[in-house]
C-alpha cells in the first residue's frame, strides 16, 4: 500500500436510511465486525476491520488492510439532527464524540434511484471539508427504474470520486476499497448559495465561533449555519462557546423581526443547486414512466382493504410455521439434552453436585437451546420481510391505523422489531424525532408478542389446544398463537391512544417514507443477521435462565426434609418388594430348572413391575411434599390468595414471580416445581402430562383449558422482563416511566385474566 493508504485509519459510512448502507458495510468488512455503544448514549456503534482489497483490480490476490476501521453511522437524512441517532451521526463526522477523532475518509452511500434526495446529505458532508468518496449504490436497480446516470459528470460536479456499487451482489466493492485506501484531498464543498440575508448573518457567526472554539476553519461555516437553523446544534455551544451561543440567539431575533425565513434557507439553497445537477446527470430512459413490477405488487399489498388482510395473513403464516416447522429440531435438541443428562449421571458421583449439574445447570442450558429453532425461524421471516422491502410496506399500511391512536407509521418499525424482542424495539424508537411519540412508543412496545413468550405459548397451547384444523387448513394451535399476538398488538394501539389523549396531549408528528423497490433477499446476509440476532438473544436470555435455573432448583430443593412416616413406610415397603422380586428372578436364573421359567417367572416379573410403579408413585409424592414445603413453595403459597381469582394456584404464582427475570423462565420454573426432569421444556410430554394431571386436594384439576387461557392472556400483557425495564430506563434516563410501564401492564394482565377466568366460570366453562 502507498504512504497515503497507510494513513487511513477510520472510514465512516454515512447515508440516508434504506440506501443499502449496512449491506455495503457487511461487504466491506466481511466477518470482522463488532457492536458496542457510543460513549454516553445507548446508540449502537457498529464497526469492523476493512477486509482485503485486490491490488490494482487485475485479479491479483487480495491483500489485507490492517488497522483500517469501518464505522457504520446511523442513517440520517440531514446533518441538522432531530433524533438521537441523527445527532450521533453528526457528532461522529465532526469528531465531537469523546475519544473518537473525525474519520479520515467519509463514504457517502447514495441510492442511485433517488439521487436528488440523497445529494442533500452529500453536499452537507462535503461542506465539512473531509476526504469523501460517494458510493453510488443500488445501481442494479437503475434499469427497472428507467434511469441512466452520468457518473463522470456527477463526480465532476461534486469534486470527489463517485464509485458505482451494487452491495447486494458485491459489484464495485473492490473499486470502493481502493478509493477508500487512496482517498482524495479534503472536499472543497459545492457551489450552492444561501439567500443574501442569511449569508450575511452566518459569516460573522462563523468568525465568532472560530475565535471561541477549536473548530477547524473548513467547518466553521457549516457549524455556524447549523447552530443558526437547528436548536439541537445550537444547544452544544451553550457551555462550550457561550458568547457565540448568545450571538446566535441575537441573530435569530433580528432575522425573526424582519422577518427572514432563515430556518428554510439551507434547504432552499442546497436544492437550488442539487436540482439542476440531478437534471443534468440523470436521464430517463424509454422505460421511464412505465408501471414497474414493484408498482403492480404495491397496488395490491398497499391497498386500503387488501393490504391489512394480506399483512394479517403473512403474520398467520409466520406463526403457524414457527409453531410447526421447528418441531423436528426442537425434538433433536430435547433428545440431545436427555442423552447428555444420562451420561452426566453415569459419570458423576451421586449426591448434591450431580443434582445441581443435571437438574439445575443442564436444565437451564436445555431451556435456552430448545426454543432456539423457533427464534431462528422468526428472525428468518422478519429478515425476509425487511430485505424484500415488505417491511417498509407494513409501516405504510399501518400508518393509517397508527394515526388514529396519535402515532405515525414511523412507530411501526420499533413495534415490529419487538415481535422478536422488546429491547431492540425500544432502542429502535430513538429514530423518532418527536419526543412524545418516542416515549409513547417505548411504553407500548413491550405489549408486542416478543419471542421470549414463545416457550410459554408453546407449552400451554400444545397441552390444552386441540391439534386439529379449521376447515382442514388452519391449525387450531397456530390460530391460537396468532390470536395472542394480535391481542397484544391491538392493546398496544389502545394503550397508545390513551397515552396520547390523556397523558401526552398535542398534535401527532408527520411521517414521510419512501417505499424501496422489491428485491430478492441475499441468503448470506440473511443468514448472518439471523445468527447475530439469535446470538444476542441467547446470550441475553441464556445467562439469566442458566443462573436462575440453578437458583430455582435450590429454592425448590431446600430445606431438605424427611418424608412423613406413612410415606416413608410406603416407600420402604415398595422398595423392599421390588428388591425381593429381583432376587427371586436371580434365584430362578441360578437354579437352572426349566420348569421355573414359565408361569412363576411371569408372576414374579408382574410383581416387580407393580412394586416399581408403587415406588415411583411414592417418590413423586415425596417430591411434591418436598416442593410444597421448600422456599419457593412457601413463597407461592403466600401469593396464592392474590392470584387465585385468576385461576392460579401456588405453583403458577411461584412460576410467574420467577419469570420476572425473563418470561420464558416460567417453563423451567414449572419443570422444577413438578420435578419433570432435565429434559423438561415447553415441548416436553412429561411436563405437559404433569401439569394436566395436577389436582387440588378435592380432586379438581389445577390446570384446565380455562386456566391455561387465563395464564396465556396474563403473559400477553404482563411485563415479565427485567431486561426490558432496564433498557427502557437507559433510553428514558429515568425509572419513572419504566415503573409506570410495569404497573399499567400488570393491571391489564390481572384485569383481563380475571375477566376471562371468572367469566368462563359463570358460563360453566371452568
Amino acid at each position: 500500500m502507498t504512504e497515503t493508504q497507510t494513513r487511513v485509519r477510520t472510514v465512516a459510512l454515512a447515508g440516508n436510511p434504506n440506501v443499502g448502507k449496512t449491506t455495503l458495510f457487511n461487504a466491506l468488512t466481511g466477518s470482522h465486525q463488532k457492536v458496542a455503544n457510543y460513549p454516553g448514549v445507548t446508540v449502537e456503534r457498529k464497526s469492523g476491520r476493512l477486509a482485503g482489497v485486490r491490488a490494482g483490480g487485475d485479479g491479483a490476490p487480495s491483500t489485507s488492510a490492517p488497522g483500517v476501521e469501518v464505522v457504520d453511522l446511523p442513517g440520517t437524512y440531514s446533518l441538522a439532527p432531530k433524533s438521537v441517532d441523527e445527532r450521533v451521526a453528526f457528532d461522529a463526522l465532526v469528531g465531537r464524540i469523546p475519544g473518537e477523532p473525525a474519520p479520515d475518509v467519509v463514504v457517502c452511500v447514495v441510492d442511485a434511484t433517488n439521487l436528488e434526495r440523497n445529494l442533500y446529505l452529500v453536499t452537507q458532508v462535503l461542506d465539512l471539508g473531509l476526504p469523501t468518496v460517494v458510493a453510488l449504490n443500488m445501481t442494479d436497480a437503475l434499469d427497472e427504474a428507467g434511469i441512466e446516470i452520468d457518473v463522470a459528470g456527477l463526480a465532476e460536479r461534486l469534486g470527489v470520486p463517485v464509485v458505482e456499487t451494487a452491495a447486494r451482489s458485491g459489484r464495485g466493492i473492490d473499486a470502493l476499497r481502493e478509493a477508500v485506501l487512496d482517498p482524495p484531498p479534503p472536499a472543497q464543498g459545492v457551489g450552492w448559495e444561501l439567500m443574501p440575508a442569511v449569508q450575511a448573518a452566518v459569516a460573522p457567526l462563523a468568525e465568532a465561533l472560530g475565535a471561541e472554539s477549536d473548530v477547524p476553519p473548513s467547518q466553521l461555516h457549516a457549524e455556524a449555519l447549523g447552530a443558526l437553523t437547528s436548536d439541537p446544534l445550537l444547544a452544544v455551544w451553550e457551555r462550550r462557546a457561550p458568547r457565540f451561543h448568545q450571538d446566535v440567539l441575537d441573530t435569530r431575533a433580528a432575522l425573526d423581526a424582519r422577518p427572514v425565513m432563515y430556518r428554510m434557507a439551507e434547504m432552499t439553497g442546497r436544492y437550488g443547486w442539487i436540482s439542476p445537477v440531478a437534471a443534468d446527470v440523470v436521464r430517463q430512459t424509454a422505460a421511464a414512466g412505465q408501471v414497474t413490477v414493484s408498482d403492480k405488487i404495491d397496488a395490491v399489498v398497499t391497498h386500503r382493504v387488501w393490504g391489512p388482510l394480506i399483512f394479517g395473513g403473512v403474520l398467520l403464516v409466520i406463526f403457524q410455521a414457527v409453531f410447526s416447522w421447528a418441531v423436528p429440531a426442537m425434538d433433536a435438541i430435547e433428545w440431545l439434552v436427555g442423552v447428555t443428562g444420562q451420561g452426566m449421571r453415569a459419570v458423576l458421583p451421586d449426591g448434591v453436585f450431580e443434582d445441581v449439574m443435571v437438574e439445575g445447570a443442564l436444565t437451564g442450558v436445555g431451556n435456552v437451546l430448545v426454543f432456539l429453532p423457533q427464534i431462528l425461524l422468526l428472525f428468518l421471516f422478519l429478515g425476509i420481510m425487511e430485505d424484500t422491502g415488505y417491511m417498509a410496506r407494513t409501516a405504510f399500511i399501518m400508518d393509517r391505523a397508527m394515526r388514529k391512536v396519535g402515532l405515525s407509521g414511523g412507530s411501526v418499525v420499533p413495534m415490529l422489531s419487538a415481535y422478536a424482542c422488546a429491547i431492540p424495539g425500544i432502542m429502535a424508537a430513538r429514530t423518532l424525532a418527536d419526543e412524545r411519540e418516542r416515549i409513547i412508543t417505548i411504553m407500548v412496545v413491550p405489549l408486542q408478542g416478543c419471542s421470549a413468550r414463545l416457550p410459554v405459548y408453546v407449552l400451554f397451547i400444545a397441552a390444552f389446544i386441540p391439534a386439529g384444523s379449521l376447515f382442514g387448513v388452519i391449525g387450531y394451535q397456530g390460530l391460537a398463537m396468532t390470536s395472542l399476538y394480535v391481542l397484544g398488538t391491538l392493546m398496544a394501539f389502545a394503550a397508545a391512544w390513551v397515552l396520547r389523549k390523556w397523558v401526552f396531549k398535542g398534535t401527532g408528528s408527520s411521517f414521510v417514507m419512501e417505499l424501496p423497490p422489491y428485491r430478492m433477499p441475499q441468503p448470506r446476509y440473511l443468514w448472518r443477521r439471523m445468527v447475530d440476532r439469535s446470538k444476542v438473544f441467547v446470550v441475553r436470555a441464556g445467562k439469566i435462565i442458566f443462573g436462575l435455573s440453578i437458583v430455582l432448583w435450590v429454592l425448590a430443593s431446600y430445606p431438605k426434609l424427611d418424608p412423613p412416616p406413612a410415606l416413608a413406610a410406603q416407600m420402604e415397603a415398595a422398595d423392599q418388594a421390588a428388591q425381593d422380586a429381583r432376587q427371586s428372578l436371580v434365584d430362578i436364573d441360578l437354579s437352572g430348572r426349566a420348569e421355573l421359567e414359565g408361569t412363576e417367572r411371569a408372576s414374579i416379573e408382574s410383581a416387580l413391575e407393580a412394586a416399581d410403579a408403587e415406588s415411583l408413585v411414592a417418590q413423586n409424592e415425596w417430591a411434591g411434599y418436598q416442593v410444597r414445603n421448600s422456599y419457593i413453595g412457601r413463597f407461592g403459597h403466600a401469593l396464592e390468595p392474590i392470584m387465585r381469582p385468576l385461576g392460579f394456584d401456588w405453583k403458577i404464582s411461584a412460576g410467574i414471580v420467577a419469570s420476572f427475570a425473563a418470561r420464558e423462565v416460567i417453563v423451567s420454573a414449572l419443570a422444577t416445581i413438578y420435578s419433570a426432569g432435565a429434559d423438561a421444556d415447553e415441548e416436553s410430554l412429561a411436563l405437559r402430562d404433569a401439569i394436566k394431571a395436577d389436582t387440588y386436594p378435592d380432586g379438581t384439576k389445577v390446570f384446565t383449558p380455562l386456566v391455561a387461557v387465563s395464564l396465556l392472556v396474563f403473559f400477553v400483557f404482563a411485563l415479565q422482563c427485567m431486561s426490558t425495564l432496564a433498557i427502557a430506563k437507559r433510553e428514558l434516563n429515568s425509572w419513572f416511566w419504566p415503573a409506570v410501564m410495569w404497573g399499567y401492564m400488570f393491571v391489564l394482565a390481572y384485569g383481563f385474566s380475571f375477566a376471562i377466568y371468572q367469566g368462563g366460570k359463570l358460563l360453566g366453562l371452568g
